[in-house]
């Protein structure tokens, strides 16, 4: 059974903390915890190395993980905060000499495929990204040999995916989770949820409706992510949160 590592690489929502232009408390705040880069998560074994999502600051938070290869990348949806920065694994093209690996499914490759159309043109320029789009659904698909579940979760009324890999689940970006999934959720180890601010938000949990989430789902830890700088600061939330359950920041390792 392989033993994994998990870092947060990003903890934040679509404009990061601190905002461009706000002069609130947390976005001025000197506290390395209160600067969260676009949600995105690295999940490592011994040899593998799986990113889920590649948002504005993929190239920021490949070179402050420190990783030469990347096995894999899974793609959550595609809105920009979570695919913008895909044009960066030309990168790894470059050093592994081998194409990226994403998976995605069919509408999110759509959305990819137009969003990066140079790089699928039939006459390509050189240097571009070389990406393999792999199609998946809702059924357990594997990764460089690692078996994960994709869980099928509501932005709204956009159908996102979560994943879970051993027992760890990574559900960002969502407001519902459908009964029908529950039970692909269950004995967890470790949770990562959406809980983007105090007040209610149209499209993401908020900070008791994760908490609610967690509390139904019951894992021996959570931590919240997707967060924005209407949440607060970290220190002063963290410490209202029940046992067992933080916030997460950019940085976080989780060994499993």
């Amino acid at each position: 059974m392989n033993n994994f590592k998990i870092t947060i690489l990003g903890s934040g929502t679509s404009l990061g903390v601190p905002m461009i232009g706000c002069n609130c408390r947390v976005c001025k705040s000197d506290h390395p915890k209160d600067k969260r880069m676009r949600a995105a998560v690295l999940i490592q074994t011994a040899e593998k190395n799986i990113v889920i999502d590649t948002g504005p600051d993929f190239r920021m938070q490949m070179l402050n993980s420190g990783i030469t290869h990347l096995d894999g990348v899974l793609i959550t949806h595609s809105h920009k905060d979570h695919i913008a920065g895909l044009d960066d694994v030309r990168a790894f093209n470059w050093i592994n000499h081998t194409p990226a690996q994403v998976y995605a499914e069919a509408n999110v490759i759509h959305n990819i495929k137009q969003e990066f159309s140079y790089a699928f043109s039939d006459f390509k320029y050189p240097g571009l990204p070389e990406i393999i789009l792999h199609e998946i659904g809702t059924d357990l698909f594997e990764v460089a040999g690692i078996p994960l579940i994709p869980i099928r979760v509501m932005h709204h009324k956009l159908p996102i995916l979560g994943f879970r890999v051993g027992d760890f689940a990574y559900l960002t970006d969502t407001n519902f989770i459908p009964k029908e999934e529950l039970y692909k959720l269950e004995g967890l180890e470790v949770l990562v949820i959406d809980g983007l601010r105090i007040q209610e938000h149209i499209s993401h949990f908020n900070l008791q409706q994760a908490l609610e989430a967690i509390e139904l789902l019951k894992p021996k830890q959570a931590f919240i992510t997707h967060i924005s700088h209407q949440m607060g600061l970290h220190d002063e939330v963290n410490s209202t949160l029940p046992l067992g359950v933080e916030l997460a920041y950019d940085g976080l390792v989780i060994d499993l």
